[in-house]
Protein backbone atom coordinates (compact mmCIF):
# COMPACT_ATOMS: atom_id res chain seq x y z
CA UNK A 1 0.00 0.00 0.00
CA UNK A 2 0.71 3.60 -0.73
CA UNK A 3 1.29 5.79 2.28
CA UNK A 4 -1.84 7.52 1.74
CA UNK A 5 -3.82 3.76 1.91
CA UNK A 6 -1.94 3.66 5.32
CA UNK A 7 -3.35 7.10 6.40
CA UNK A 8 -6.72 6.13 5.51
CA UNK A 9 -7.23 2.80 6.76
CA UNK A 10 -5.69 3.97 9.83
CA UNK A 11 -8.34 6.59 10.22
CA UNK A 12 -11.19 4.73 9.31
CA UNK A 13 -10.23 2.03 11.86
CA UNK A 14 -10.10 5.02 14.72
CA UNK A 15 -13.25 6.39 13.66
CA UNK A 16 -15.13 2.89 14.01
CA UNK A 17 -13.41 1.80 16.60
CA UNK A 18 -12.98 5.04 18.92
CA UNK A 19 -15.61 7.55 17.19
CA UNK A 20 -19.22 8.23 18.51
CA UNK A 21 -22.56 7.20 16.75
CA UNK A 22 -24.87 10.26 15.32
CA UNK A 23 -27.80 7.34 15.52
CA UNK A 24 -30.76 9.88 18.05
CA UNK A 25 -29.05 13.40 16.90
CA UNK A 26 -30.81 15.81 14.51
CA UNK A 27 -28.87 15.54 11.52
CA UNK A 28 -29.20 16.84 7.92
CA UNK A 29 -28.55 14.22 5.47
CA UNK A 30 -30.97 11.98 4.56
CA UNK A 31 -31.40 9.04 2.43
CA UNK A 32 -33.33 8.65 -0.86
CA UNK A 33 -36.72 6.87 1.65
CA UNK A 34 -36.13 10.01 3.43
CA UNK A 35 -34.87 8.31 6.72
CA UNK A 36 -32.18 10.42 8.16
CA UNK A 37 -28.46 9.19 7.26
CA UNK A 38 -26.40 8.36 10.38
CA UNK A 39 -22.86 8.13 10.66
CA UNK A 40 -19.86 7.64 12.86
CA UNK A 41 -18.10 10.88 13.72
CA UNK A 42 -14.77 11.78 14.91
CA UNK A 43 -13.70 15.28 16.04
CA UNK A 44 -9.98 16.92 15.73
CA UNK A 45 -8.67 14.43 12.86
CA UNK A 46 -5.26 15.22 11.74
CA UNK A 47 -3.92 13.80 8.91
CA UNK A 48 -0.64 14.35 7.62
CA UNK A 49 1.59 13.59 4.19
CA UNK A 50 4.87 14.72 2.80
CA UNK A 51 4.43 16.03 -0.87
CA UNK A 52 8.48 15.43 -1.49
CA UNK A 53 7.95 11.82 -1.31
CA UNK A 54 4.32 11.15 -2.54
CA UNK A 55 1.44 12.75 -4.35
CA UNK A 56 -0.94 11.01 -1.69
CA UNK A 57 -4.08 9.77 -4.07
CA UNK A 58 -4.95 6.35 -2.90
CA UNK A 59 -5.05 3.21 -4.37
CA UNK A 60 -7.75 1.59 -2.84
CA UNK A 61 -10.21 2.61 -4.29
CA UNK A 62 -10.90 5.43 -7.57
CA UNK A 63 -10.46 8.79 -6.61
CA UNK A 64 -11.37 11.22 -9.49
CA UNK A 65 -8.36 13.22 -9.49
CA UNK A 66 -9.10 15.42 -12.76
CA UNK A 67 -12.68 16.40 -11.11
CA UNK A 68 -11.06 17.30 -7.41
CA UNK A 69 -8.48 19.24 -9.05
CA UNK A 70 -11.04 20.97 -11.69
CA UNK A 71 -13.40 21.42 -7.93
CA UNK A 72 -10.17 23.11 -6.22
CA UNK A 73 -9.67 25.23 -9.34
CA UNK A 74 -12.97 26.32 -9.70
CA UNK A 75 -12.75 28.20 -6.54
CA UNK A 76 -9.39 29.10 -6.26
CA UNK A 77 -8.32 30.29 -10.31
CA UNK A 78 -11.84 30.77 -11.26
CA UNK A 79 -12.77 31.91 -8.43
CA UNK A 80 -16.47 31.30 -9.41
CA UNK A 81 -19.64 30.00 -7.42
CA UNK A 82 -21.44 28.88 -10.68
CA UNK A 83 -21.62 25.68 -11.67
CA UNK A 84 -21.97 26.34 -15.32
CA UNK A 85 -18.01 26.69 -14.70
CA UNK A 86 -17.57 23.44 -13.41
CA UNK A 87 -17.26 20.37 -15.17
CA UNK A 88 -18.22 17.50 -12.69
CA UNK A 89 -22.15 18.02 -11.44
CA UNK A 90 -21.22 17.51 -7.77
CA UNK A 91 -22.47 21.35 -6.68
CA UNK A 92 -25.74 20.53 -9.10
CA UNK A 93 -28.17 20.03 -6.05
CA UNK A 94 -26.66 23.17 -4.08
CA UNK A 95 -27.59 25.68 -7.28
CA UNK A 96 -30.14 28.15 -7.78
CA UNK A 97 -32.09 28.17 -11.17
CA UNK A 98 -29.32 30.34 -12.72
CA UNK A 99 -26.52 27.67 -11.37
CA UNK A 100 -25.04 30.20 -8.36
CA UNK A 101 -24.64 28.29 -5.31
CA UNK A 102 -24.60 31.33 -3.74
CA UNK A 103 -21.99 34.00 -1.39
CA UNK A 104 -19.78 30.42 -0.96
CA UNK A 105 -16.54 29.33 -1.47
CA UNK A 106 -15.59 30.98 -5.15
CA UNK A 107 -17.22 34.59 -4.50
CA UNK A 108 -14.93 34.40 -1.26
CA UNK A 109 -12.19 33.92 -3.26
CA UNK A 110 -12.79 36.50 -5.46
CA UNK A 111 -13.86 39.28 -2.39
CA UNK A 112 -10.99 42.14 -2.50
CA UNK A 113 -9.71 42.95 0.95
CA UNK A 114 -7.72 46.38 1.89
CA UNK A 115 -4.43 45.92 2.74
CA UNK A 116 -1.05 48.37 3.05
CA UNK A 117 -0.12 47.19 -0.19
CA UNK A 118 -3.59 47.95 -2.06
CA UNK A 119 -6.50 45.66 -2.52
CA UNK A 120 -6.25 42.14 -2.90
CA UNK A 121 -8.53 39.00 -3.08
CA UNK A 122 -7.27 36.03 -0.58
CA UNK A 123 -5.69 34.07 -3.34
CA UNK A 124 -3.92 36.99 -5.03
CA UNK A 125 -2.58 38.19 -1.75
CA UNK A 126 -1.38 34.42 -0.84
CA UNK A 127 0.62 34.92 -3.55
CA UNK A 128 1.82 38.27 -3.22
CA UNK A 129 2.97 37.29 0.17
CA UNK A 130 4.58 33.99 -1.07
CA UNK A 131 6.61 36.39 -3.15
CA UNK A 132 7.29 39.08 -1.19
CA UNK A 133 7.14 37.65 2.76
CA UNK A 134 7.39 33.95 2.28
CA UNK A 135 8.17 33.77 6.42
CA UNK A 136 4.80 35.34 7.37
CA UNK A 137 3.00 33.35 10.25
CA UNK A 138 0.24 35.50 8.13
CA UNK A 139 -0.10 33.35 5.00
CA UNK A 140 -3.56 31.90 5.22
CA UNK A 141 -7.41 32.37 3.67
CA UNK A 142 -10.58 31.82 5.34
CA UNK A 143 -13.92 31.87 3.46
CA UNK A 144 -16.11 31.15 6.66
CA UNK A 145 -17.70 34.42 6.25
CA UNK A 146 -20.13 34.52 9.06
CA UNK A 147 -21.76 37.71 7.41
CA UNK A 148 -22.28 35.96 4.34
CA UNK A 149 -23.59 32.21 5.70
CA UNK A 150 -27.28 33.29 5.24
CA UNK A 151 -26.39 33.47 1.39
CA UNK A 152 -24.26 30.76 1.15
CA UNK A 153 -26.99 27.44 0.05
CA UNK A 154 -24.15 25.25 1.85
CA UNK A 155 -21.69 26.24 4.95
CA UNK A 156 -18.28 25.64 3.92
CA UNK A 157 -17.04 22.90 4.51
CA UNK A 158 -13.34 23.09 3.61
CA UNK A 159 -13.06 26.22 4.90
CA UNK A 160 -9.17 27.77 5.14
CA UNK A 161 -5.78 27.45 4.61
CA UNK A 162 -2.46 28.68 6.41
CA UNK A 163 0.77 28.38 4.20
CA UNK A 164 4.11 28.17 5.87
CA UNK A 165 7.43 27.96 4.79
CA UNK A 166 10.50 26.77 5.57
CA UNK A 167 14.02 26.77 3.85
CA UNK A 168 15.28 23.06 2.89
CA UNK A 169 18.71 23.01 3.98
CA UNK A 170 20.28 20.51 1.25
CA UNK A 171 18.65 22.54 -1.80
CA UNK A 172 18.75 26.17 -0.24
CA UNK A 173 15.36 26.46 -1.93
CA UNK A 174 11.99 27.38 0.08
CA UNK A 175 9.62 24.45 1.01
CA UNK A 176 5.96 25.53 1.15
CA UNK A 177 3.83 23.83 3.67
CA UNK A 178 -0.08 24.01 4.05
CA UNK A 179 -2.62 22.94 7.19
CA UNK A 180 -6.30 22.59 5.60
CA UNK A 181 -8.89 23.05 8.05
CA UNK A 182 -12.25 21.28 7.54
CA UNK A 183 -15.46 21.82 9.75
CA UNK A 184 -16.81 18.46 8.23
CA UNK A 185 -15.52 15.93 5.51
CA UNK A 186 -17.40 12.75 4.76
CA UNK A 187 -14.45 10.28 4.98
CA UNK A 188 -15.35 7.84 2.63
CA UNK A 189 -17.39 9.56 -0.03
CA UNK A 190 -14.87 12.52 0.22
CA UNK A 191 -11.49 12.52 1.98
CA UNK A 192 -9.26 11.66 -0.74
CA UNK A 193 -10.88 14.02 -3.20
CA UNK A 194 -10.19 16.91 -1.04
CA UNK A 195 -6.56 14.99 0.11
CA UNK A 196 -5.52 15.01 -3.43
CA UNK A 197 -7.39 18.42 -4.90
CA UNK A 198 -5.37 20.64 -1.92
CA UNK A 199 -2.10 18.71 -2.13
CA UNK A 200 -2.79 19.66 -5.99
CA UNK A 201 -3.13 23.09 -4.78
CA UNK A 202 0.25 22.95 -2.70
CA UNK A 203 2.01 21.51 -5.82
CA UNK A 204 0.96 24.24 -7.40
CA UNK A 205 1.66 27.13 -5.20
CA UNK A 206 4.96 26.22 -4.61
CA UNK A 207 5.56 25.67 -8.39
CA UNK A 208 4.41 29.53 -9.50
CA UNK A 209 6.29 30.74 -5.98
CA UNK A 210 9.48 28.89 -7.25
CA UNK A 211 9.57 26.42 -3.99
CA UNK A 212 9.41 22.85 -3.19
CA UNK A 213 6.19 21.22 -1.65
CA UNK A 214 6.61 20.14 1.57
Amino acid sequence: MSYADKVFVAMCRDILDNGTSTEGEKVRPKWEDGTYAYTIKKFGVVNRYDLKKEFPAITLRRTAVKSATNEMLWIWQKKSNNIHDLHSHIWDEWANEDGSIGKAYGYQMSVKHQYKEGMFDMVDRVLFDLKNNPYSRRIMTNIYTFADLHEMNLYPCAYSMTFNCTKNKETGKLVLNAILNQRSNDVLAANNWNVVQYAALVHMMAQVSDMEPG
